[in-house]
C-alpha cells in the first residue's frame, strides 16, 4: 500500500493505507482522532466536519488519496490552538449557550460554525440569518436555537 504524508492538528503524519480508504476512517481508525463523528458515511448528515487548509469539508467523502503532504486538515481536537487559547470562542459559546444535548454531532457542528464565521468575516460583514441557513449540519437533538445564538455571541465576541 502507498504511504500518504499530511498534516493534522500541527503535526506531520504518514499512513500506508490504500489511496481510496476515506480520510474519516484514517482519522479516527488509524490516528485515533475519534472528534470527527461518523454519522452516515455518504457526506450528508456533517458529523465529520472538519476543515482542509482551513474550509469545511467532511473526511467522510475525501479519499486519502487526494490528499498532498502540504495539506493541513484540523479537527475538533486541534481547533483551540488555531486560536493559542485552551478553548477557541465557538467552543466557549457552544457551552455558554448550553447547546450540547447528546453532543454526538457537535464537533461537526462548531467546526462547520467556524469555516462560515471566518468566511463571513473575510468578507467584512456580519453573520446574517441567511448564512446561519445555510449550515446543514444535522443534529438529531433539535438544538438549533441554541446553535444559531451560539455562532451569533461567538461571532461578534471572537
Amino acid at each position: 500500500m502507498p504511504d500518504h504524508t499530511f498534516r493534522v492538528n500541527g503535526e506531520q503524519v504518514t499512513v500506508d493505507v490504500a489511496d481510496d480508504v476515506r480520510l474519516l476512517w484514517v482519522l479516527r481508525d488509524i490516528l485515533g482522532i475519534t472528534g470527527p463523528k461518523y454519522g452516515c458515511g455518504i457526506n450528508v448528515c456533517k458529523a465529520c466536519t472538519s476543515h482542509l487548509n482551513g474550509e469545511a469539508f467532511n473526511p467522510c467523502a475525501v479519499p486519502v488519496g487526494d490528499l498532498g503532504p502540504d495539506d493541513e486538515i484540523t479537527t475538533i481536537e486541534g481547533l483551540p490552538a488555531t486560536v493559542g487559547r485552551d478553548l477557541h470562542p465557538m467552543q466557549r459559546a457552544w457551552l455558554d449557550h448550553d447547546v450540547a444535548q447528546c453532543g454526538y454531532c457537535q464537533p461537526g457542528q462548531i467546526m462547520a460554525a467556524v469555516a462560515l464565521v471566518r468566511r463571513v468575516q473575510s468578507e467584512g460583514r456580519a453573520v446574517t440569518d441567511a448564512d446561519l441557513d445555510s449550515l446543514r449540519n444535522i443534529c438529531r437533538c433539535g438544538t438549533y436555537p441554541r446553535i444559531r445564538a451560539a455562532i451569533s455571541a461567538a461571532a461578534t465576541d471572537g
